[in-house]
């Protein structure tokens, strides 16, 4: 894959990609509200000790899962728009430029403003080949919150 190659070819300086047009939108794919984008952009990267993906939620749009993970630590960027965090019980107001670290084990979820929401996801470590065994999630988490 792009990303091993990446990860081993010490003689690649960077690589550059386009969040929305050169890294798959996989968002429809979570049974979300209509306009949902989900752009994880760790392998289109080559990232080998991180990972990142872009989130866009419409107005008032709710990602349909929380979720936590066994090691993983996640930072949240807002780019655009603004909307609300909930990390375990506590649920946080988001505005433009806000950015939020979200430990280990902690359970979390977002939910978009009237304005819509995009967020940078960032988290290390790199959850390798099998990403989806470091995380556990639930749909409609919030509402048990």
């Amino acid at each position: 894959s792009l990303a091993a190659r990446v990860a081993y070819d010490h003689r690649v300086a960077f690589m550059r990609r386009n969040l929305l047009t050169d890294v798959e939108d996989i968002g429809a794919g979570f049974d979300g509200p209509p306009g949902l984008e989900f752009h994880p952009a760790t392998e289109a990267l080559g990232l080998s000790r991180s990972a990142l993906s872009l989130v866009r939620l419409p107005p008032d749009g709710r990602f349909p899962y929380g979720h936590a993970h066994a090691e993983q630590e996640e930072v949240y960027i807002v780019v655009r728009g603004g909307g609300r965090l909930c990390v375990d019980d506590e649920v946080v107001d988001l505005a433009l430029w806000d950015a939020v670290r979200v430990a280990p084990r902690a359970w979390r979820g977002y939910e978009a403003g009237p304005d819509g929401l995009d967020l940078l996801v960032a988290g290390a470590p790199n959850l390798g080949a099998d990403p989806r065994s470091d995380v556990e999630g639930r749909r409609d988490w919030w509402g048990q919150a």
